[in-house]
């Protein structure tokens, strides 16, 4: 399949996620916060496993640039726009983090930009990266989208104007999987820097901003979930590698 149409149904299915906050609105907060929690750690896991188990391995094979540099120069850009923006990835119904939603809107569509980017790049290697790449996304969007959600509400948004400019903000990524697509074909080494720039996004999003949520948790029998769901998604990852085979 032409990996332009790929990349479109891919970004907007990853849009079509925006949609799951609604969720919130049916659950119990207490029920709610285990859901996410265990998420979260599920999250971090996936986006750990796709940074080193795919992407780097593709981006050292893509590019003859220093794949590390790139990583840790995206893992700076990443943490100065979180500080410019106050963008943070909140996990709860409320939180406190985004003060203003309307600045939580504009943080998520460059988020979700930048979302769609990375899937393009990786399309644009071949489909099981891109497959691969597009589920690490959905497991991380998830908890992000509930979260999100309930930030716009906690805002003072009404329901059904916060699901709409949820999914607003999340069809940027469409965008940024058409602008991926477009560059990929005409810099030479594009996708190999993409790749590895993404990479230092995933390690980043989780190191910095889920791995200290699923820290907070004390209680022994909760922590052994965690950790174990956090294993799952770097194995889940693992997995990938051998099931995904176009």
């Amino acid at each position: 399949m032409n990996p332009l149409i790929l990349i479109l149904l891919s970004t907007f299915l990853v849009s079509l996620i925006s949609f799951i906050g609604v969720i919130t609105l049916a659950l119990k907060e207490d029920t709610l916060k285990k859901i996410t929690f265990g998420l979260v750690a599920l999250s971090a896991g996936a986006l750990m496993g796709g940074a080193f188990l795919h992407l780097i391995p593709e981006a050292l094979e893509k590019t003859n640039l220093n794949v590390f540099i790139i990583i840790l120069i995206s893992f700076i850009i990443f943490f100065i726009i979180e500080k410019i923006l106050h963008w943070r990835h909140c996990h709860e119904t409320e939180c406190k983090v985004h003060t203003f939603a309307h600045m939580s809107i504009f943080g998520d569509s460059i988020h979700n930009f930048i979302d769609g980017l990375i899937i393009a790049g990786s399309f644009m290697v071949n489909t099981p990266l891109g497959v691969t790449t597009m589920i690490a996304v959905i497991i991380h969007e998830i908890p992000q989208e509930m979260g999100d959600f309930g930030v716009l509400i906690h805002g003072g948004i009404k329901k059904t104007r916060a699901l709409f400019l949820n999914f607003v903000s999340a069809l940027t990524a469409i965008l940024g999987g058409i602008i991926g697509f477009l560059l990929s074909n005409r810099i030479e080494g594009f996708i190999g820097i993409l790749l590895a720039f993404a990479a230092g996004g995933f390690i980043y999003i989780s190191a910095s901003d889920l791995v200290p949520e699923i820290r907070k948790e004390i209680k022994i029998s909760r922590s052994l979930l965690v950790i174990g769901l956090f294993i799952v998604g770097i194995m889940l990852m693992y997995l990938l590698k051998f099931i995904i085979k176009f």
